[in-house]
């Protein structure tokens, strides 16, 4: 029963009703406009912010690290057997369609993380905390929508996501190992303990030097294997924007295979738009003083995640022939595909990769489900020892489960999330616009770029006046 109640939401929202495909395509079409194309027009300027994003206080986290932070959550199975899912199932046109909902999710990415900013609140720690609950119950004064949207993400980032990626890491190095899935499950469930129980400052310090330090590096492979393969760089990248309009020889019918896979991959990758990012947005110390320098730091993060570490498997994957898989495979596609460049190593390399994109993310996850304690007075011993049980039993139980059943479930909490924000961010458009343009005002005059409450009308009012 709990598998045909999956199978009918995921329909509604990503099969026959498309749903969230339409949702999301309108709403990075919406604030694209409403906000002048601030991914393309400030472009350079999300990479400036950089500069000096190291600083934290007592209470929050540096930009840089929340950058991490959120990347080490976005860069997991959807960057490695995500793309490899999107390909087998919808063709290398999918990629071309993960490319397009990433510049769209960039100003989303953007809307959200300024509302979580804006919104934020101190916990019982004094340390900042804030989300999407967060600015729909002050913004929008609608408890009953927060509360929902609170369970949705306990249920997909405080359980299910993080046995997503204990599947994909148990899959890997049994494929590459023949390592026993309980044994690497236990193994995971010890790693993560020993970082979660120091919070999301401990957290963020993991993701501070290991995230820089994987992407690079798989990058720079990739890169390799480009230019190794540089002569059939242009075939590959007509055939991506073929395929993705179906004008392959009886190609037609896989255009729509090729629109679905790649928005629904691309959302479970970059995240734009499903809400989870804020949390860390709203728990950094923003350089400048601002609300807004987060929605660029975390616009920041959609580019790295989507248009440039999925598209590094995708390339692997494709310039090794991987489009003509004609079954759902996840991370040994992309083990095969690596293995065809590099010979035996290339099993290897993946199955390190997988294991520290997706153990940060089994991390971070963590981190998000604890944000929204707060909102149901949790935020105590008790309610911090009962939520972290709960979520390292779901890393065990996804570390043996089946890869269909697993996705399955995280894309149903993952659309349902996505749903409820979409909502509230677009009843929130005002609000967004008019923090936006006061921090583009500032920047075009050179005026100091600190923010305070009354520059600028808000909906509803931090409950703590924070920017007060």
């Amino acid at each position: 029963m709990i598998n045909e109640f999956v199978s009918l939401v995921n329909n509604i929202l990503w099969g026959d009703g498309q749903v969230l495909i339409i949702m999301l395509l309108a709403c990075g079409i919406w604030f694209t406009v409403k906000l002048g194309g601030v991914q393309l027009r400030h472009f350079g300027h999300m990479f400036s912010l950089l500069k000096g994003s190291n600083t934290s206080t007592k209470d929050g986290i540096s930009s840089f690290q929340a950058l991490c932070t959120s990347l080490s959550a976005r860069v997991g199975t959807g960057n490695l057997a995500g793309v490899a899912v999107a390909i087998s199932l919808g063709g290398a046109g999918a990629i071309f369609w993960m490319w397009m909902i990433a510049l769209l999710g960039m100003a989303t990415g953007f809307a959200e993380s300024v509302l979580g900013q804006l919104y934020k609140v101190r916990d019982e720690n004094g340390e900042f905390r804030g989300g999407p609950a967060y600015y729909i119950k002050q913004g929008l004064n609608k408890t009953w929508l927060a509360v929902a949207f609170s369970l949705c993400l306990f249920f997909g980032y405080g359980f299910v996501f993080s046995a997503v990626q204990a599947n994909t890491i148990t899959d890997a190095l049994n494929n590459a190992y023949s390592f026993p899935t309980e044994y690497v499950g236990l193994a995971i469930i010890a790693l993560a303990a020993l970082i979660v129980v120091g919070g999301l400052k401990s957290i963020a310090r993991f993701a501070e030097y290991v995230v820089p330090f994987m992407g690079i590096g798989y990058v720079l492979v990739a890169l390799v294997i480009t230019f190794l393969n540089i002569s059939e760089l242009p075939a590959m990248l007509l055939d991506i924007v073929k395929s993705a309009f179906g004008l392959q020889e009886a190609g037609a019918g896989a255009l729509g295979a090729a629109i679905k896979n790649g928005i629904q991959r691309g959302l479970y990758s970059n995240e734009a738009g499903s809400g989870s990012v804020p949390h860390a947005a709203a728990s950094a110390v923003p350089n400048p003083n601002h609300p807004v320098s987060q929605g660029y730091i975390q616009m920041l993060g959609v580019f790295l995640d989507t248009l440039v570490l999925c598209t590094s498997t995708a390339f692997i994957i494709l310039l090794a022939g991987g489009s003509n898989s004609d079954q759902m495979e996840g991370i040994r596609l992309t083990q095969d595909a690596m293995s065809s460049h590099l010979g035996e190593g290339g099993t290897d390399f993946v199955a390190a990769a997988i294991s520290l994109f997706a153990f940060t993310s089994v991390v971070a996850n963590y981190a998000y489900g604890e944000s929204n304690l707060h909102m149901f007075k949790l935020d105590n011993k008790i309610g911090r020892a009962v939520y972290t049980i709960g979520y390292l039993g779901m890393i065990y139980w996804g570390a043996q489960a089946a890869l269909p059943q697993v996705w399955a479930m995280a894309d149903m909490a993952l659309g349902l999330m996505t749903v409820i924000n979409i909502i509230a961010i677009v009843w929130m458009t005002p609000t967004i616009v008019s923090i936006s343009k006061d921090y583009f005002k500032k920047k075009d005059s050179g005026a100091n770029m600190e923010y305070k409450a009354g520059d600028c009308e808000i909906q509803g009012k931090s409950e703590e006046g924070i920017w007060d």
